[in-house]
């Protein structure tokens, strides 16, 4: 069993702070007249709230998109909150079902721990380490048995499985729905059950999931826990939903330069949304650089430099954010970097390139011995960065971008898959 936290902060007194703080980015409350009942009795006994959120370790790399649930996470930590990091190494083997249009392979324990380890030093980035409750859904589940899975199966029924939409379509479809399907949802909400939560965060894609929490724990003699959900943040194209295998992602752990170049490439429109749900910046702020903006008072361009710094920091410190903006500037404004520089995709391999080979490869050498006179004759640069004429080679990994400029006026943005 996971230890408790040793130490929480203190719970902010102040109601309207904590419902403004709380519901900041959220899309459902449910219910909002319950948040506001609960939070005035836990300020008024000074007893912090319960929240839990779940993870299935299904990948190893967080990104922003996940970050908008682990900010909120933070946000009730701030007011004093007692938050539990779930990490579904049960629930994981089941494979959630949500969103999926056909049954999906349930991972390994030996995956599924592997990730998990990831997803611990990944997600205190974000949050308070020493605010924070890691626990294993294991820990009840495993121990339910099979008269326990089945006691747990009786508190719900088929037809408000079939509501959900992922199994109506499939159904509709004629397509598979595997019977351990079902349980994914029970033994999420079972975990609501097994931890006593006030309150339970997830992405608008969970809704139903929660729901059905909600539902069963008067059964076992608990009040129903309150919902939470955060948007699903769009992804650098501004249309699909940020995800690592559309490439439209920024990871937590991604390189500073990378990070920073990449939030420059949203469009303006976009900044607004990532300001709001990947920063702290008060909505007043938000609201008030917008203003500054349309009266032409502040460039969308600086704005964004402010956006990708605040994020960036966050993540790798003020040092690295500074020296990331000062390379993009160097690379973009001061070398007078055309904006419509030619994009390649070039797989990242087992991870090295031989320079030469990736001249060629992308296009600013007409061979890989041409590409060895460039490097030697000092006319190619990474990133605004001048390449030593001894060098070979470049360390790659999916996901990197970069801009490879040789001789004067040649660009090319290259993306590792």
């Amino acid at each position: 069993m996971a230890e408790p936290n040793t130490r929480l902060l203190p719970l902010v007194a102040d109601l309207d702070e904590q419902l403004e703080t709380l519901t900041r980015g959220t899309v459902d409350v449910v219910t909002e007249e319950e948040l506001v009942r609960r939070v005035k009795k836990s300020i008024a006994t000074k007893s912090p709230l319960t929240v839990k959120v779940g993870f299935d370790p299904t990948a190893p790399d967080i990104h922003l998109g996940h970050a908008v649930l682990l900010r909120k996470m933070r946000h009730f930590q701030k007011m004093g909150h007692r938050v539990i990091f779930l990490i579904g190494d049960f629930t994981g083997m089941i494979g959630d079902p949500t969103g999926k249009s056909k049954t999906r392979p349930a991972l390994t324990r030996e995956e599924i721990l592997e990730n998990a380890e990831t997803y611990k030093r990944q997600c205190f980035k974000i949050l308070d380490p020493d605010a924070t409750e890691i626990r294993f859904n294991s820990e009840w589940l495993s121990g339910l048995g099979s008269e326990g899975m089945v006691r747990l199966m009786a508190k719900y029924n088929v037809a408000r499985m079939m509501e959900r939409n992922d199994f109506k379509t499939r159904y509709q479809e004629g397509k598979s729905i595997a019977i351990h399907e079902f349980l994914y949802p029970l033994a999420q909400a079972y975990d609501s059950v097994a931890l006593e939560a006030d309150v339970e965060l997830g992405g608008t894609d969970q809704l139903f999931n929660l729901n059905v929490g909600r539902d069963i724990m008067p059964s076992y003699g608990l009040e129903s826990q309150l919902l939470l959900t955060t948007p699903l943040l769009e992804g650098l194209d501004g249309v699909e939903k940020m995800s690592k295998s559309l490439n439209n992602y920024v990871g937590v752990e991604e390189d500073p330069q990378n990070s920073f170049g990449k939030l420059m490439s949203i469009s303006d429109d976009l900044m607004w949304r990532y300001y709001e749900l990947c920063t702290d910046i008060s909505l007043s702020g938000i609201e008030n650089m917008q203003r500054l903006v349309k009266d032409g008072s502040l460039h969308p361009k600086r704005a964004k430099e402010g956006l990708a710094s605040t994020i960036v920091a966050e993540f790798h410190g003020e040092a690295a954010a500074q020296q990331a903006q000062h390379g993009f500037k160097a690379l973009f404004e001061n070398k007078e970097t055309p904006d419509d520089i030619p994009e390649k995709e070039i797989p990242a391999g087992d991870g090295v390139w031989l320079l030469a080979r990736l001249l060629n490869e992308v296009g600013l050498a007409s061979s890989n011995g041409e590409g060895n006179r460039l490097v030697r004759g000092g006319g190619v640069q990474l990133d605004g960065e001048k390449v030593a004429a001894d060098r070979r080679e470049l360390n790659c990994k999916a996901g990197d971008t970069m801009v490879i400029k040789a001789g004067k006026r040649r660009f090319v943005r290259v993306t590792f898959v």
